[in-house]
């Protein structure tokens, strides 16, 4: 097996681009909006996804089936992908992108927590103990003041939030179960196919509209999603994380919100308020302590 190593310039850059393609996911999300009801667009997400995983993985001939245990935990994984989603998609209908990426992306400080209580090996040090308390000031500040978006972007923010949660525990239940040690190209078709099983038939249980406009922006929006993102951005990822060190890798998570309210600014004309920004900053530095170098690297994690 290769040795992993720090990353170079080019993972550096990949990095970059990566961080910036899952920021940019937000923007998407609500020019789909606009066409297509909120848990379908999830479900639909990860229906494309999958198809093109499980394509990539016979011509890889990369097994996707097998008694090793995995199926179980694998299914409840999916299962909390799929909620996950439908907190962050139901949630943008009320907040703001820029505001979306910031309470999402407190998940890798809750992520800490729950290592903490539920893997052998993972105690919290005081980085993680200043970065936990940085990212709960910043939800503080977020939710301190006039937000800049709707009166009831209240509801979004805390969508985003139990989001948070959902891929916190989505993490530690990979790391903690039969999950850490199968590959990681099965772990996310577990996330898929059960997401999209459960999302699909759930928005028209739910009295959703479906799909009430097609356009060019429209049909776009929803391909980056399913295809660039959840397919082939993950894919990347996961082959970064068979090369280098994966600790040195997830630092440069701070850089996804970030990316996130500039792009919310630019592209969606959001604004921005002083208390937001400063949770913004303490989100990013409770990120970045987090994520911090350890003396091992992390298991493989999906990103959102």
């Amino acid at each position: 097996m290769q040795a992993r190593t720090p990353p170079g310039f080019t993972a550096f850059a990949v990095m970059v681009l990566l961080c910036a393609t899952w920021a940019f996911q937000q923007v998407t999300i609500k020019v789909a909006g606009e066409g297509i009801s909120p848990i379908l667009q999830a479900g639909l997400r990860s229906a494309i996804a999958l198809g093109l995983l499980t394509a990539w993985a016979y011509w890889r001939r990369l097994p996707l089936r097998g008694d090793d245990g995995s199926l179980r935990p694998g299914l409840l994984a999916g299962l909390l992908f799929g909620i996950e989603f439908v907190f962050i998609y139901v949630g943008l209908s009320y907040t703001t992108a820029s505001r979306m990426i910031v309470f999402l992306y407190t998940a890798p400080c809750l992520t800490v927590l729950g290592l903490h209580c539920f893997v052998a090996g993972e105690q919290l040090r005081w980085r993680h103990l200043a970065g936990v308390a940085l990212a709960f000031a910043g939800i503080v500040f977020g939710f301190a003041g006039a937000s800049g978006a709707r009166p009831d972007a209240w509801i979004g923010d805390g969508l985003g939030l139990l989001a948070a949660l959902g891929w916190a525990a989505t993490t530690v239940l990979i790391r903690a179960s039969r999950l850490a040690t199968i590959s990681a190209t099965k772990v996310l078709f577990y996330q898929l196919a059960a997401s999209a099983a459960l999302l699909l038939p759930l928005s028209p249980l739910l009295g959703e509209s479906g799909v009430t406009t097609l356009n060019v922006p429209i049909v776009l929006a929803l391909a980056y999603q399913g295809v660039i993102v959840a397919f082939a951005s993950y894919l990347t990822w996961f082959w970064l994380l068979t090369r280098h060190l994966a600790g040195r890798l997830m630092v440069f998570s701070f850089l996804t919100p970030l990316f996130g309210v500039a792009f919310g600014v630019l592209f969606l004309g959001e604004r921005l308020t002083p208390s937001f920004m400063v949770a913004a900053v303490c989100v990013t530095l409770g990120i970045v302590l987090v994520n911090l170098p350890a003396s091992r690297p992390a298991a493989a994690e999906s990103p959102e």
